[in-house]
């Protein structure tokens, strides 16, 4: 019911026990002064019917006489009858009374001859009783004897019956309201102690309190189930602080020893770099005195072979210098800031250009791109996409670059797109693998480092990179630098 929404348990208990005692009241007491009215309206009917028949078969002689003052005497017995208003009775056929009696002639109360057979009739109307009785003499009707009277006898007796309904309802009320006092105690102050409780768990995160026992009833059922539950959720707090404890120690374990293999690691690396460099210096540096100071002594396979070591030894070197730019790249702190994009896109894109200055390459920035991210690593990322779509577009007469982002996406990615050689999709899960290449290295030169840089850049700032393209007609290399919410 809506009108208990908004009230505590308390009032509704004591709300609903004083509804259901009144509804209950007020119904009998309608119910037993509906009867009363229609058993007093009944013995009423039948008293009159019954004063009725005595002055019909007392009316007998005096109708078949045409004896007033007889008939007169007869109805004069109705004075005993206080409710009796009028009576009268009329012979048959006729229009006026043998005899008529009125209790108050002032009043001036007449009755009219009745219309019809003369039958036996209790007829109620809204403020009277008016009972027709006929007059027979050997099975023949010679009268009728009409009686009134009226209802003020009912009406008094219903006033005081609901005076007596007022009274009980009233006593009946007070004491409904002591009971649902104590039944709201009973109920609602266990109910009302436990909500305490609950209340401090919630606030304090105190799970040591317990709600006090209140009897083996449903309330209490429920207050053993919430102490239990309290035990459970202490329990499982005890065991998650344990484990935290020791997650902490564990991982604080697994950061020093990462922390210790990374710088294992880094000199590693630059020792590994070191002791690889001497010898490929080594081997380039002979071959090279062999071409000039021997090559008179070589013939051309000789000459090729020597050619062929020192590009190997070239390549070797560029490999030592991407593993050491992406070990770096993974150890560099990530410091954002906004980033002009397309004036680090202009700038790359000049570089470029003065490195190849024999190749007319047209470059298409779009203004105004701005990304949250660290400058230094995103200038690694357009280097190397950039750098691979001036590449992959050597052999095309007219190569364009495009450096924008596609901002009516979902995703909002920047992208650079090139309109050379491509690659076929059903490889694009190997661009970005170390060492992977989908073109022959006499096609184009790279030591296959570079995505690779691209993807762990693109990572370590929440973002993702994917490529499109196909064979011939180019590729579109697109990234993000943050996840979208």
């Amino acid at each position: 019911m809506r009108g208990f929404e908004g009230l505590t348990i308390r009032r509704k208990l004591t709300s609903i026990s004083m509804l259901s005692s009144i509804t209950a009241l007020v119904s009998a007491s309608i119910v037993f002064l509906a009867y009363d009215a229609r058993t007093f309206r009944e013995r009423m009917a039948a008293r009159l019917a019954t004063e009725a028949q005595i002055i019909s078969f007392n009316s007998v002689t005096p109708l078949l006489f045409h004896d007033g003052d007889a008939a007169t005497m007869t109805l004069r017995g109705l004075q005993a009858e206080t409710a009796v208003r009028a009576a009268a009775i009329f012979p048959a056929g006729g229009d006026e009374p043998l005899a008529a009696y009125t209790r108050d002639p002032a009043a001036g109360t007449a009755l009219g001859a009745p219309r019809g057979t003369p039958r036996s009739a209790a007829l109620f109307e809204a403020d009277r009783l008016t009972v027709l009785q006929p007059v027979q003499f050997e099975g023949k009707s010679i009268g009728t004897v009409v009686i009134t009277a009226d209802l003020r006898e009912l009406r008094a007796r219903q006033r005081r019956y609901a005076g007596i309904v007022l009274v009980v309802l009233a006593a009946s009320f007070l004491l409904a309201m002591g009971l649902s006092r104590t039944v709201e105690r009973t109920i609602s102050g266990p109910l009302l102690e436990l909500a305490v409780v609950a209340n401090r768990v919630s606030m304090g995160k105190d799970y040591s309190v317990r709600a006090a026992g209140q009897g083996k009833d449903e309330v209490g059922v429920l207050v053993t189930t919430f102490n239990h539950m309290l035990d459970e959720i202490q329990k499982q707090n005890r065991d998650l602080e344990q484990a935290r404890s020791e997650l902490e120690q564990r991982v604080d374990a697994r950061t020093r020893e990462l922390a210790m293999a990374n710088k294992e690691l880094e000199a590693f690396s630059y020792s590994v770099s070191h002791d690889l460099r001497a010898p490929l210096r080594a081997i380039d540096g002979f071959s090279k005195v062999l071409l000039v100071h021997y090559a008179a002594a070589l013939d051309d396979r000789g000459r090729h072979f020597l050619d062929r070591v020192r590009t190997a030894t070239r390549r070797m070197s560029e490999l030592i210098d991407d593993l050491l730019g992406l070990a770096r790249v993974g150890r560099k702190d990530l410091v954002r800031r906004e980033v002009d994009v397309s004036a680090l896109a202009g700038r790359v894109a000049a570089e470029l250009a003065r490195r190849d200055a024999h190749r007319a390459v047209r470059v298409e920035i779009t203004d105004g791109l701005c990304a949250r991210a660290d400058p230094q690593l995103l200038a690694i990322v357009l280097e190397n996409l950039m750098g691979n779509a001036w590449k992959f577009t050597g052999r095309v007469p007219a190569a364009c670059i495009e450096v924008s982002q596609d901002r009516g996406g979902a995703r909002g990615a920047f992208y650079v797109r090139d309109n050379g050689a491509g690659f076929d999709m059903a490889y694009a899960d190997k661009l970005f693998g170390a060492f992977q290449r989908l073109h022959l290295d006499s096609d184009f030169e790279g030591t296959g480092i570079g995505l690779v840089t691209v993807q762990r850049i693109v990572t370590r700032h929440g973002g993702q990179v994917w490529a499109e393209g196909a064979v011939g007609k180019g590729a579109t290399f697109y990234f993000t630098l943050e996840p979208k919410a």
